[in-house]
């Protein structure tokens, strides 16, 4: 079983790989995602205003190093830049490669604003694999698959200059048609129990009036379980007003310790929380579509997210 970087994208569609990991001292984090057809690209949005659109045209690598030296990168390449085949994923410079037991990354991009090298290599090493994929949406035109819900990785980059190891998360999502045509919000998490042990939230507000709900526990083995979806939780609203829900066994117990990315319409954090029992640190993401969507947003991404093309 591999990441299946070759997977077909249909017209208006997209496909993404995501990773983060965050260093057992608790000082360091990373997060990257690989993509065909991003999602939350203005060149991508507008083009689809006009037509059906090639998904290919419209790539990223997206990092961001969190902690001591962080820094930003997301530029967007086009058809000519990507190469793929099962086992690989390269854009420009940077590289993403299966060999059987490892995923490796060779990651050399501009981290915007202030134009600072983002250069170096992570290494994810699975405890295992997890071939089955879930439905976000009622018809099945958007899915997850948690690849690698339980990871260990090992971050060695010279710009910034870094080096240490943690444990991690991957997973991927596929979709038939844009995000925001299926989707609203939602919101979602990972955490890691003291025992090891992963668990995964997924809370997706639909256009069609429904609401998918998820809440799965993963093992070292590879073993999945649904678990009963512990109560929701509201969260502190971001510094951009954006709403945040989790779910907790204890919601006294549940505590923002940080932002890492706050934007308009999108918001990455570090929760301490409560669930099967255990404390654990969650990775939680929120996600307004709809603010996505507007205007004002789509006028502002080209500022964090450059274009570039050749040929």
């Amino acid at each position: 079983m591999t990441p299946h970087f070759d997977q077909p994208v249909p017209r208006d569609g997209y496909l993404w790989w995501y990773l983060d990991a965050l260093s057992d001292d608790g000082r360091h984090g990373v997060t990257l995602i690989a993509f065909v057809g991003s999602v939350f690209s203005p060149y991508y949005a507008r083009a689809r205003r006009k037509t059906t659109t090639e998904p290919e045209n419209h790539c990223a690598v997206n990092i961001a190093v969190y902690g001591p030296g962080g820094r930003w990168a997301m530029t967007e390449r086009g058809r000519h830049d990507l190469r793929r085949t099962r086992d690989s994923y390269a854009l420009g410079p940077s590289l993403l490669q299966w060999n059987g037991e490892t995923l490796d990354i060779h990651v050399n991009e501009i981290a915007f604003p202030l134009l600072r090298r983002l250069r170096g290599h992570i290494r994810l090493l699975p405890s295992s694999l997890n071939t089955r994929a879930f439905d976000l949406d009622a018809t099945g035109r958007h899915r997850w698959q948690p690849i690698a819900p339980v990871s260990r990785v090992e971050v060695d980059l010279s710009y910034p200059r870094l080096r240490w190891s943690g444990h991690a998360y991957l997973d991927s999502n596929a979709g038939d048609e844009p995000l925001e045509r299926a989707f609203t919000s939602w919101d979602w998490s990972r955490a890691v129990l003291e025992d090891g042990r992963s668990v995964v939230l997924y809370d997706a507000r639909r256009r069609d009036g429904g609401n998918t709900h998820l809440a799965l526990e993963f093992d070292a083995r590879g073993r999945v379980e649904h678990i009963t979806a512990p109560e929701r939780v509201a969260l502190p609203a971001t510094g951009w007003r954006l709403a945040r829900e989790t779910r907790a066994d204890d919601p006294g117990r549940v505590s923002v310790v940080r932002t890492l990315e706050d934007t308009p319409f999108y918001a990455r954090s570090l929760l301490s929380t409560s669930l099967a029992g255990q404390r654990a640190v969650a990775v939680h993401e929120s996600l307004s579509l709809d603010r996505f969507a507007t205007t004002t947003v789509q006028w502002m991404l080209p500022f964090r997210m450059p274009r570039h093309t050749r040929g």
